[in-house]
C-alpha cells in the first residue's frame, strides 16, 4: 500500500469510528423519541429505522451511517478548545442537537421516497409501499415535529438559536425538493441552477448539521458561519457523489436497483452536465430522457452520461468542493489539526463508492 493509499485507509477507519461512536450516542435518545410517538405512526418510524420489521417484530436492520449526528458532535469537540475534558462535555451536551438532526434527515428519506416513488432503501422495501404512502407522510412529519421539540425542551443556552437555524435549514431544504421536481418537468435545465438546488437539498442539512455542533460548543457568529458554510461544501460534494453511485453504484451495497436514477430519467448533477455540455453524446443522452426508458435504455444512458464528459466533471467538481469546504473550515479551526475528526468524514463521504 502506498501513502496515500495509507492515509485514505487511515482517514476511513477514523470516520467509521467516528460514525459507530456517534450512532451510539444517538441511539438512545433516538429510540426514545421514536418510542414517544402514538402506535401507528410508531410502527412506520421503528420500520423506516431498521429496528422493527413490518409485523412489529424486533430486526437487526442498520439506521443508517449516522453522518448528520457524527458532524454535529465532530463539530462540538473542534469548537470547543484544545482542552479535551471541554471538547467532550461539548460533545455530550450536543447529542440532542444531534438526535434533532438525524430525525430531520429521516423526515426527508420517507418523503423522498415517496415521492420518487423508491422501493427500497437499505436493501429492504421502503416504509410507503409497506404502509402506505399517507401513513409515510405522516409519520415523516411527526419526525421534523419530534426534532424541534427536542431542541424545545432541551435546557442549553443554544437551544433557541438551534432550533431557529433547523427550522430555517428545512424550510430551504423543501425549496431544494421543490425545484429538484420541476426540473423532471423541464427539458433544459442549468448546471448552475442544478447546483443550487443540490446544495439546498444536501447541503443545507450538512451545513446546519455542523453550525448546531458549534453553537453548542460556545462558538461565536463567525464560527459558527464559517462551519456552516463548511458542511454546505462538504454537502454538495457529498451529493456530487451519491449522483456518481446512483448512475454507477453496485445495487448489492446501495440497496436500490443498478441506474435507479437514470431509469426515473433525474435530473441529477453528472446527468445536467451531460445534458448542457454540447457533445453529441449530450444529444443522444437527451434523447433516451425523452422518452421511456427501460433495460438497455438504462446501459445506454449511463453510458452517454460517461462519453458526455459528466463523470469526470462530476468527481473533480467534488475534489473542489472538497477543497472549499477546508478552506471555510480554517476560518473557523485555524489549527486544522483539532478538526480531525470533521476533515475525516468529509474525506469519508467524499471519497465512498457506495
Amino acid at each position: 500500500m502506498g501513502t496515500t493509499e495509507a492515509v485514505a485507509a487511515g482517514e476511513g477507519q477514523e470516520a467509521a469510528a467516528l460514525l459507530e461512536q456517534a450512532r451510539g450516542a444517538v441511539d438512545p435518545l433516538l429510540r426514545r423519541a421514536v418510542g414517544s410517538l402514538p402506535g401507528s405512526m410508531r410502527r412506520v418510524a421503528m420500520y423506516h429505522f431498521g429496528w422493527e420489521a413490518a409485523d412489529g417484530t424486533a430486526a437487526a436492520g442498520g439506521a443508517g451511517k449516522a453522518i448528520r449526528p457524527a458532524l454535529v458532535l465532530a463539530a462540538a469537540r473542534a469548537l470547543a478548545g484544545p482542552d479535551g475534558a471541554a471538547a467532550a462535555d461539548a460533545s455530550d451536551a450536543a447529542v440532542r442537537a444531534a438526535v434533532a438532526v438525524e430525525l430531520a434527515h429521516n423526515f426527508t428519506l420517507l418523503h423522498d421516497d415517496v415521492i420518487d416513488r423508491d422501493a427500497t432503501r437499505r436493501g429492504r422495501p421502503t416504509a410507503w409501499t409497506v404502509f402506505g404512502t399517507a401513513d409515510a407522510i405522516i409519520t415523516g412529519d411527526a419526525m421534523m415535529a419530534l426534532a424541534l421539540r427536542l431542541l424545545a425542551e432541551d435546557p442549553h443556552p443554544a437551544s433557541a438559536a438551534a432550533a431557529a437555524r433547523l427550522a430555517a435549514c428545512i424550510v430551504e431544504l423543501c425549496a431544494g425538493q421543490q425545484a429538484d421536481c420541476a426540473f423532471e418537468q423541464r427539458p433544459q435545465v442549468p448546471l448552475e441552477e442544478c447546483l443550487v438546488m443540490a446544495t439546498a437539498k444536501t447541503g443545507a442539512l450538512l451545513g446546519c448539521s455542523c453550525a448546531l455542533g458549534a453553537l453548542y460548543a460556545g462558538a461565536g457568529e463567525d464560527e459558527v458561519e464559517a462551519m456552516n458554510a463548511f458542511g454546505r461544501e462538504a454537502g454538495l460534494a457529498f451529493q456530487l457523489i451519491d449522483d456518481l453511485i446512483g448512475i454507477w453504484g453496485d445495487p448489492g451495497h446501495t440497496g436500490k436497483p443498478a441506474g435507479a436514477d437514470l431509469l426515473a430519467r433525474k435530473k441529477s448533477l453528472p446527468v445536467v452536465a451531460a445534458l448542457t455540455s454540447g457533445t453529441e453524446a449530450g444529444e443522444e443522452l437527451a434523447a433516451l430522457y425523452a422518452g421511456p426508458m427501460e433495460g438497455e435504455d438504462v446501459r445506454r444512458a449511463a453510458d452517454a452520461v460517461e462519453r458526455a464528459g459528466g463523470r469526470d466533471w462530476a468527481q473533480a467538481h467534488a475534489a473542489d468542493r472538497m477543497g472549499r469546504a477546508v478552506q471555510q473550515l480554517s476560518r473557523a479551526v485555524p489549527d486544522l489539526g483539532a478538526a480531525g475528526g470533521l476533515l475525516a468524514l468529509a474525506e469519508f463521504v467524499t471519497r465512498r463508492t457506495r
